[in-house]
Formats: C-alpha cells, sequence, structure tokens
C-alpha cells in the first residue's frame, strides 16, 4: 500500500483520468478553469546541491485529476527527470511567484551547462506561456473550507435498519466526508462515513416532517457542546407536485439495490412520502417487517421505469424465487395485478458530465465507506456510471450517479490527507475469498453504507419498526422505535398466475495508520435473486 503511486500507475499502462472538473463537489471542481498540457508553474528544484530551497520552472506533460507531471524548463524532449506532483499542493506556484516573494529561480544542476544566458532563455520559452492564476493558491484554500463541523447534530439511515433514521453526531470533516458516531454510542465507535452532500443525512427534524421512520434516541437532551445542522447546508432536492398523476403504492420500478449496487433489480413502492420522498422495496427481498425498505426521492437517478434495463442492455435481476425465465415484465405485471410507475415521473436529466469509459478515478468503497479505493469507470448509461474497483472482480462494481459525491479526482486522498486503498493484489484477492467463504455463515444486517455482496440473515428476522397505521395519508411524526409490524403487503408465489389484484394499500476512526482496506473489505456476497435473461414490453403495451 505504501508503495502506490497514481503517477507509475497512470504512466506504465498508459491510463487516463476523470479531469477534475468531472468533480463539482470536490476541491476546485467549479472553478480549475484551462489548466491543461503546456501549463508552466514554478516549483521546487531537486536537482540542486544548494542547502537552501530553490526553485525552477516546469511545463506540463500530462494532467491525472489533481496530479500532473512535470518537465524542468530545458530539458527539451529529454523525461529522465519527470516527476509526478499534486497542482493543489503548497509547493506549485503560478510564473512570477518567486520573483514577487524575493525566492530564487536556480536551473537544474543536470543542464545548468546548456545556457549561458538563462534569463534570456526564459524570456523566450515564457513569452506567451500560460501560468496557473495568481490566486490559484487561495481558491484551493477556499475550496478546501467545509461548513459542516464537529458536534453538528444529522439525522441519517439507520445502517442497522435501513428504513429508518437515527441521530448522530458529526465527530470528524475530511475533505468533506463526514465521520458520524450515532449518538446513543457511549464508545464512540459505532459510526458511519459519508459525504456531506450525501442523501443519506438530512437536518434534525427531517424524519418527522415528511413521515419517514425515525429511532427516537434514549438521549433526553443534548449533550453539552452538540447542536443542530442548520437545515440549509445539506444537500437539496428538487421540488416536485404530487398533486397531479403521481407515484402510488403498489407500483412497479427498476432500482439499484441498495443492498449491492452491482444489480439493478425488480422493485416496489412500498410508501409515498411527503415532499417527493418514497420507500423502495426489493421484490422477493424484503423483510416481513418492511425493515429493509429505503427512501429513494422521486427524481433519484437510482430509480428507473419498467424496461429500462432492456432498453439500455443491462442485465435487470429479477426476484428472488421468481422461475418463470427469462424475465418478461408484462407477464410479471399481470400476475402480480400490478402496474408499472408511469415514466414520465422519472428523472430524465443528463448532464455533460465530461466522464469517459476507461478514465481512473478515486471512489467510495460503499460497502466499507470508510475506504476509498482506486478505480475505474467501466461503462456509461446516460448519467449512470459503472464503477469497477481495480484489482477485484466485476462482481464487487458499483451503478453510481455521475454526479455522486462519492466519486473524486484522481490525487483527492493525497490532497485531502485521506488513505487511498490500493488495487488489490491476487494474493490479497484469493485471501480476501477464502476468508469469505468462511464467513458467509457470519449474519448481519448492518449497513455500513450500499453494500455489494452482503450475506443477509435468513433463520433471524429483524426487529420490528413500525406501529404506523397505513392509511392513504403521510404520517407527520413518530413516536421513536415502533415495535409493532405494519400491515402486511400481498405477495404472490412467482411461479403462479392468479388472478389480479389492486395494489397494496400497506405502504474505524480514520487515521493515517489505518490498515489496508484489503485486509478489512469481506465481501461477502449477497444475492437477491438468479440471474436471468430479459423481457420487454413494447411500445404498443404503453411502457415506452
Amino acid at each position: 500500500m505504501e508503495g502506490f503511486s497514481w503517477g507509475n500507475y497512470i504512466n506504465s499502462n498508459s491510463f487516463i483520468a476523470a479531469p477534475v472538473t468531472c468533480f463539482k463537489h470536490a476541491p476546485m471542481g467549479t472553478c480549475w478553469g484551462d489548466i491543461s498540457e503546456n501549463v508552466r508553474v514554478e516549483v521546487p528544484n531537486t536537482d540542486c546541491s544548494l542547502p537552501t530551497k530553490v526553485f525552477w520552472i516546469a511545463g506540463i506533460v500530462k494532467l491525472a485529476g489533481y496530479n500532473a507531471l512535470l518537465r524542468y524548463e530545458g530539458f527539451e524532449n529529454d523525461s529522465g527527470l519527470d516527476f509526478w506532483c499534486n497542482i493543489c499542493s503548497s509547493d506549485i506556484h503560478p510564473v512570477g511567484w518567486c520573483a514577487a516573494s524575493g525566492k530564487p529561480l536556480v536551473p537544474p544542476r543536470t543542464i545548468q551547462h546548456k545556457y549561458t544566458n538563462w534569463k534570456a532563455f526564459l524570456v523566450k520559452r515564457l513569452t506567451g506561456a500560460k501560468t496557473l492564476p495568481p490566486d490559484f493558491s487561495q481558491k484551493v484554500s477556499e475550496s478546501m473550507q467545509y461548513p459542516f463541523k464537529p458536534c453538528m447534530r444529522v439525522e441519517v439511515v439507520d445502517k442497522r435498519h435501513l428504513c429508518r433514521t437515527r441521530v448522530a453526531v458529526v465527530e470528524s470533516v475530511i475533505g468533506g466526508r463526514l465521520r458520524l458516531v450515532y449518538e446513543e454510542s457511549e464508545d464512540r465507535t459505532d459510526d458511519f462515513w459519508c459525504h456531506m452532500h450525501s442523501p443519506l443525512i438530512h437536518h434534525i427534524g427531517w424524519s418527522r416532517s415528511i413521515g419517514h421512520r425515525f429511532k427516537r434516541s434514549d438521549i433526553t437532551k443534548k449533550q453539552d457542546g452538540h447542536f443542530d445542522t442548520p437545515p440549509h447546508l445539506f444537500a437539496k432536492v428538487k421540488e416536485v407536485d404530487q398533486s397531479g398523476e403521481w407515484f402510488k403504492e403498489g407500483m412497479k420500478l427498476e432500482a439499484i439495490d441498495p443492498l449491492n449496487l452491482s444489480t439493478i433489480c425488480v422493485a416496489t413502492i412500498r410508501k409515498v412520502l411527503a415532499d417527493g420522498f418514497l420507500m423502495i422495496g426489493i421484490d422477493g427481498s424484503e423483510a416481513a417487517d418492511g425493515s429493509d425498505w429505503f427512501c429513494y426521492h422521486a427524481t433519484s437517478p437510482s430509480i428507473f421505469p419498467v424496461g429500462f434495463c432492456e432498453i439500455n442492455m443491462i442485465e435487470l435481476t429479477p426476484p428472488r424465487g421468481y422461475t418463470k425465465l427469462p424475465f418478461k415484465w408484462f407477464d410479471y405485471l399481470r400476475e402480480t395485478g400490478s402496474i408499472a410507475a408511469p415514466v414520465k415521473l422519472f428523472n430524465k436529466d443528463v448532464p455533460n458530465h465530461g466522464f469517459r469509459v476507461g478514465m481512473k478515478l478515486e471512489a467510495v468503497d460503499l460497502m466499507e465507506p470508510r475506504l476509498i479505493c482506486v478505480a475505474t469507470v467501466t461503462r456509461i448509461i446516460h448519467r449512470l456510471l459503472r464503477i469497477h474497483f481495480d484489482g477485484w472482480e466485476e462482481e464487487y462494481d458499483q451503478w453510481v450517479d455521475c454526479e455522486s459525491p462519492d466519486l473524486y479526482p484522481v490525487g483527492w486522498c493525497q490532497l485531502t490527507g485521506y488513505q487511498l486503498q490500493p488495487p488489490a493484489s491476487q494474493s490479497s484477492r484469493e485471501s480476501q475469498s477464502g476468508s469469505s467463504k468462511q464467513k458467509k455463515k457470519a449474519k448481519s444486517q448492518q449497513y455500513k453504507g450500499h453494500k455489494k455482496k452482503r450475506k443477509m440473515p435468513v433463520e433471524k428476522k429483524p426487529v420490528s419498526l413500525s406501529s404506523l397505521p397505513m392509511t392513504g395519508e403521510v404520517r407527520r411524526s413518530f413516536s421513536g422505535d415502533e415495535e409493532l409490524t405494519p400491515p402486511p403487503y400481498r405477495t404472490l408465489p412467482a411461479q403462479t398466475a392468479p388472478e389480479a389484484f389492486p395494489p397494496p394499500r400497506t405502504s474505524q476512526e480514520f487515521s493515517p495508520s489505518l490498515k489496508t482496506g484489503n485486509q478489512s473489505r469481506q465481501h461477502l456476497r449477497y444475492c437477491r435473486g438468479s440471474k436471468s435473461g430479459l423481457g420487454w414490453w413494447e411500445t404498443k403495451h404503453g411502457l415506452a
């Protein structure tokens, strides 16, 4: 791990990295400007025997995220002393900084003999050349100021029961990423990592306001120094009009499985909340009490209309136990007496994100969200990216939105002081595979983030979470940790085709010494359903 170098990795494989402008939430993401190859900068001269720190001018040969391959002026086509550095580091300055700061410009020792008049050489080389803006370092500093502070209280998804939220306190902030500790954790080890713009965190009172389940804290009053995060600091969702045609309970759709981000599954709207939020269940895999329902906003890029996978040649995961294969939406809707959610209600916006297949980046392993790993974009479907973790099998890939705050430019970890997990070696993969086989019997419903292949309990049902009276109205408040099971919704044996019936009425703390993720990423397999072929209910059936 300590030996990994982005520069060597990119050079030796001729990789291309996603540009910083693809990541609007990252430092300098919105003000990167036209930094490109041939831009000149002033950098420390390491090819020098002087006892003091001196500088020389270098040009950008190649860009990879925040990292740049630099070549000292005067080396022409000689790449012998080329070196990689982070453009946003404190040692990189625009041309003219040394003169303004009284710092000496000294040519590298290797080429000192090439010219007798270095001043004339520089004047000739730099005339008309581009350099960094004079306020570049100030912009970098400003873009790395984050409004979230330690001791702020938020509502965040309960990693043990996806259907509800809990109160957590910001423990630390690194590069806009928050380490949240659940308020009831006495030893402060029950934590959750996410970005400050994550859709999984909300202001205090959010759950009550929209009718979302909430686990009331046993702590009767705020601890000293803790205070509620101002609501305006959270990511805003698009306003929607629910008064006209809208999503209804029982409607079918396709959704990224929050417990296995490598799959898109057959899903059902189980409850309609206020402000455009929906509770989604994965068909064939839901807990009897709905404790694994997951909250998506109606504009979420993680939900899709029926037929999305077939149109885009993505394998759709059918309900677990469904034997009538290949899966056909027309047959399934008839068998379950369901209707498809109207296509026009889904988010169709596709930004000009700039990602291309093959680009390298740093991505959060959403199974272990404290880990950020070397990754590659392997597929692009409109705004949907398929993220592959280098060195790992494809089964651990993730479908992620192009604007996800869990994606970062190459060099982000170095810039913020976060630890980057390198590509897994073959030996570590084999070790992980062996340990995974032994640990498959370990049952856990804990939600550390979006899980790839997490084994779920079979013999042990999760605790009941709701005493919600399921009516057509949106419940606006919850008294805490509900103990009663909500009325069951009807499900049909997958292999039968009974008469149609109406839709159902129910609705480690980060440190630089953190051990490598190859030791901690126990990718236990969790399969929502068997893989199958796909069917498509064509335009004549009203799904286009």
